[in-house]
Formats: C-alpha cells, structure tokens, sequence
C-alpha cells in the first residue's frame, strides 16, 4: 500500500526502528487501564513499530493499531488481538463512538492536531480517554552521560524538526481541549551495551537529517567518542527516559 500524506520521518529505517526503539513500561499499561471504565477496545494512533500496542493488548481486548506509514506496518510487532492498520490518526476510519481509549506515544507532534482532536471526539464513546504519551531526552549512567547530553543539545540539535520542541516540554505546550486527568510521571529503562544504544541513535529523525546535510553519520563519531568511557562495548548500562502522559476526557456521559 502506498503511504498517506504526512511528515514522514521513520519510514526509512523502520526495521531499526522496530529494533531499537525502547519497550514501554508495563506500569504505563497499567495506568491507561485505570484510566478506562471497560478495557474492551483501544485506538493506538501513530503506532509505528507496534511497540505500545502489543503492550495494550496485555490489558485490553482489542487493539485497533493505526499509522500512515505502511513500512512501519510491515514491520510491526504481531499479537492476536492487535489489528493493524495504515491509516491518518486525523483519518481513522473507525465508526462513531467506538473506542474508549485513544493512546497517540511520541507521535502527537506530527499530528494535524485540530483535525485529529476532530476524530477523536467522533469516535470516542461516552467517558473516553484520549492518552498523549511522549518520552523526553535519554540519560546513561556514568561519565557516558555528559557526552550524551552534549551530542543531542549541541552536536544534533540544529537538525531535528521544529516539533520536537513539544517531546522536551513533555506535550505542555500543545493544545488539549479536553479535561485533563493528572497521571504520574514514569520512567523508561533499558539496559543496553554499546551498540543497542548506537541503534537507538540512528533511529533519530535528526540524525538523518544531519547525514544528508552533512554527508556523513554523526554517530559514528559519537561511537568513537564514547568508547573509552564506557569500557568493553559489550557492557550494559542503565539507560532511563523521562516518560509522560497526557489525557484527558474526551466527551461525558
């Protein structure tokens, strides 16, 4: 299937993405479900990889898993109960209130966000949830992490897009006319040796970018930079990310 129209960053690369990206925690799960008066069917917009959406499916009965990128699809992890499709989050074809909970993880800045709030409302039942999830900068333990911290706010920085301002302030900045529901910051861990968290990196919209700009990978220098800091390459660290949600009641009984 040929992909939608929409500001396509992942695409290309998507099997890394589906490798390297990091899972979500099962407490994060936990939280959507309580968050819902019946755990029957969820919406997963901008699903990628399939990552949170396999996850759901621990929770919820069916997982209708939508994305605009078809490569991303092809690649997503299956579950019996996890539907995919390629499709618009602002577009999901879905019928008018039929879903409880509609989850949208580090995706929500690429949204058409009048329109996708639009659809929403549409197909929300009464009592739904609309869940903005987004994972902030990364943080490795030990020494690597001053180099880390200085590779995304100097060396990359002037290479991601405009949105990724919103990931940094964890979505306060975008609209959300909904009644916010307050959820407890949670953290992503991983613990990754060198080169998983290498993976990581190239997944980056950014670091895309600033290979074609500059011709070469930045990441590579990256790779020989951290070297002596972290020790046998093999080695795990510790790699936590700040995780928020935002949501919010969609539409009351």
């Amino acid at each position: 299937m040929k992909d939608l129209a929409f500001k396509d960053h992942f695409s290309k690369g998507s099997e890394g993405y589906a490798t390297y990206r990091p899972s979500y925690p099962l407490e994060l799960i936990d939280k959507l479900a309580e968050l819902c008066a019946a755990q029957n069917r969820v919406l997963d917009c901008g699903c990628g990889t399939g990552q949170l959406s396999v996850l759901l499916a621990e929770r919820f009965d069916e997982v209708i898993a939508t994305d605009a990128s078809s490569a991303q699809i092809a690649k997503a992890k299956k579950k019996d109960n996890v539907i995919y499709r390629t499709a618009l989050a602002e577009q999901s074809g879905l019928a008018d209130e039929s879903v409880g909970l509609i989850t949208v993880a580090q995706a929500a800045h690429w949204l058409d966000l009048e329109k996708f709030y639009k659809e929403v409302t549409r197909i929300a039942r009464p009592n739904g949830v609309l869940a903005l999830i987004t994972y902030g900068v990364l943080h490795v333990e030990g020494a690597v992490d001053a180099l880390v911290q200085q590779f995304y706010y100097q060396t990359i920085a002037p290479y991601w897009p405009a949105e990724r301002q919103h990931v940094e302030n964890s979505y306060q900045s975008l609209p959300f006319p909904f009644a916010e529901i307050k959820v407890p910051t949670v953290n992503m861990q991983e613990f990754w040796n060198l080169d998983e968290l290498i993976g990581y990196f190239n997944t980056w919209s950014a670091v895309k970018e600033a290979n074609k700009v500059l011709g070469f990978n930045p990441v590579d220098q990256l790779r020989v930079v951290l070297l002596p800091e972290w020790g046998h390459p093999e080695t795990k660290k510790k790699i936590t990310w700040p995780l928020s949600i935002r949501a919010g009641k969609i539409k009351n009984q």
